[in-house]
This record gives structure tokens, C-alpha cells and sequence, in this order.
């Protein structure tokens, strides 16, 4: 496997565990705290319309450039501005048939995401609506943007050739191929959730509880594609939805 890649990942990479360190995490100043809602709710028919809706405006602010932002674009290291390498539907609701939160995660993939590109991209998200909420340095340079309306949309920004967009991205394929796991995976949300909210729980513990059924369902998705051998029986990381 060292010289095996998945869209330029090294697959030595997307196999590698990731272990939540709230430690790590640097969050925005001055931002309001708002808990969002542990129920799982059946499958809604405008999931996909929502994440159209999201993306247009994402295309949308980075054709233009608020009064907030820079005159001057920042530059990569390969000297080109900042650009949207890829905008992808992950998470539960973006596969047909599965009961989820009421929220649409995005993985928006740029040429550039970590600190000296942020004058460039941060002005322009905030302008669409997207409130910057954290940094995960340590964690492929993941930075989280949220918005409430007309549903709650959790917007993670990431750079090129990145593990973990990589594995979103093989989660919800596997799950929208895979009915048996589909509804492993929908169970196990539902105790969870209900768990956490008897718990009085947030977000980040009811991801925590249903961690090792992701793990289990990647680690068949993985050994299908080839990826894994059979001792080879690694974890993978926090996947949302």
C-alpha cells in the first residue's frame, strides 16, 4: 500500500485514525454558542435541494469580493489565488433513504485553506452567510463554518488532496450502495441520539458514541476497494453525519 493513492491521497493516509483532542481546537472569538438538535428525523426530499441552495452561494462569494475582504487576493504556494478545487454533499443527508439530523454537511475543498489563505476565503464565506466557528490545525487544517437558515448547514473547509475529504466521500458512497450497512448505520444513530439527548449530551459526544460503527462500516468499504489486507485492520477518523 505505500505507493497506492486515491485522488492523489496517499491510502496509507486515509486509513489513519483520528482522535478528537478538544485541545486542539481554536475557536473563534465572539461567536454565539448554539447547541444544535439530537434528533434524527426521516429522510426529507429537500436535503439535495438545500445543498444546491448552499453551494450557489458558495460559487457565488468567491466570484465576487466583499467590502471585508483584501484588494489583493492571497497567493498559494504554487503562486495561483485561492480557487474551489471541489463542493461535496457528505453526511447522512446526502444519502437517498437515510434518517438524519436536520443538517447538511458540505466538505468545500480549496487550492489553499490554512492561515495565510483565510483573508481571502473567510470575508467571502462570512458575506454568504457561513459564521467561521473554529480551527483544527492539527487535523488536516479543517475549518468549520455554520449557517442556520433555511436549515442548519455545517460547512467544512479543507485543502487539497485531503485524507479525511477522501474519506467522507467513500463513507457516503459505501452507504448509498449498501443497504444492510445503511440501516446498521441508521439504527445506531438513533440510539445514540437518544442517548445523548437522555444524557443531556452535545453534538460532539453523540459523534463520540456512534464512532465505532463509522470505523466498522469503513473498515468493509476499505477491504472491498482494496485497500485493506486482512491483518490489516486499522481505524479510520471522525466522519459527520
Amino acid at each position: 500500500m505505500a505507493n497506492k493513492t486515491v485522488n492523489g491521497v496517499p491510502v496509507e493516509d486515509v486509513l489513519k485514525d483520528y482522535v478528537y483532542d478538544p485541545e486542539r481546537v481554536q475557536r473563534i472569538p465572539g461567536r454565539t454558542v448554539r447547541v444544535q438538535q439530537l434528533d434524527i428525523v426521516e429522510p426529507d426530499p429537500r436535503w439535495p435541494e438545500y445543498f444546491d441552495t448552499f453551494k450557489s452561494r458558495i460559487l457565488s462569494t468567491f466570484e465576487s469580493a466583499p467590502e471585508s475582504a483584501p484588494e489583493s487576493a492571497p497567493e498559494s504556494e504554487d503562486g495561483n489565488k485561492v480557487t474551489i478545487l471541489a463542493i461535496n454533499h457528505v453526511g447522512s443527508t446526502s444519502v437517498p433513504g437515510l434518517p438524519a439530523k436536520a443538517v447538511i454537511d458540505i466538505d468545500l475543498i480549496l487550492s489553499s485553506n490554512d492561515l495565510s489563505s483565510e483573508p481571502f476565503y473567510v470575508p467571502r464565506l462570512e458575506a454568504a452567510g457561513f459564521e467561521f466557528r473554529l480551527r483544527e490545525p492539527t487535523w488536516h487544517e479543517h475549518r468549520y463554518f455554520c449557517v442556520w437558515e433555511p436549515i442548519v448547514c455545517n460547512l467544512h473547509v479543507w485543502g487539497p488532496r485531503c485524507p479525511e475529504a477522501e474519506r467522507h466521500r467513500i463513507f457516503r458512497d459505501w452507504l448509498r450502495t449498501h443497504e444492510n450497512d445503511k440501516e446498521l448505520y441508521a439504527r445506531t444513530k438513533k440510539e445514540c441520539a437518544a442517548a445523548s439527548r437522555e444524557k443531556g449530551e452535545v453534538v460532539m459526544e453523540y459523534n463520540l458514541r456512534k464512532e465505532w460503527v463509522i470505523r466498522e462500516i469503513l473498515i468493509r468499504a476499505f477491504k472491498e476497494l482494496g485497500y485493506l489486507d486482512q491483518d490489516d485492520l486499522r481505524g479510520t477518523g471522525k466522519i459527520k453525519g
